[in-house]
C-alpha cells in the first residue's frame, strides 16, 4: 500500500494502472493457488511458469503500463494450459 501512495504523488500518468495492480495483489493474497490462502494445497506450486502468471502480469503492467502490459499479461495467461510445459519467462 505504501508503494501505491508513493507512486500516486509522483506521476499522475500512473493513476490508471493502480487499480489494476491493486486487483492483482488482492487476487494473490486471497484466492491464488501460488500466493494466497490455498498455497498449502500446492506445496510445489501450481503455475508452470516462473514468475507465476499473476506476478508476471503485475510486473509487466507496472513496468510497461496498461497499453503494452495488458496484452502481454493476457497472452501469458492464454499460454498457461495443460499442453504447455512452462518455462522461465521474465517481463
Amino acid at each position: 500500500m505504501k508503494n501505491f501512495l508513493k507512486n500516486i504523488n509522483k506521476n499522475p500518468l500512473t493513476w490508471p494502472k493502480m487499480p489494476i495492480l491493486w486487483l492483482i495483489r488482492a487476487y494473490q493474497k486471497t484466492i491464488s493457488p501460488d500466493h494466497g490462502l490455498f498455497k498449502a494445497n500446492f506445496p510445489h506450486g501450481y503455475c508452470k511458469f516462473y514468475p507465476t502468471c499473476s506476478e508476471y502480469s503485475y510486473q509487466v503492467i507496472k513496468k510497461k503500463g496498461l497499453i503494452f502490459g495488458l496484452p502481454k499479461a493476457f497472452w501469458r495467461i492464454l499460454r498457461c494450459n495443460p499442453w504447455n510445459k512452462g518455462e522461465v519467462d521474465l517481463p
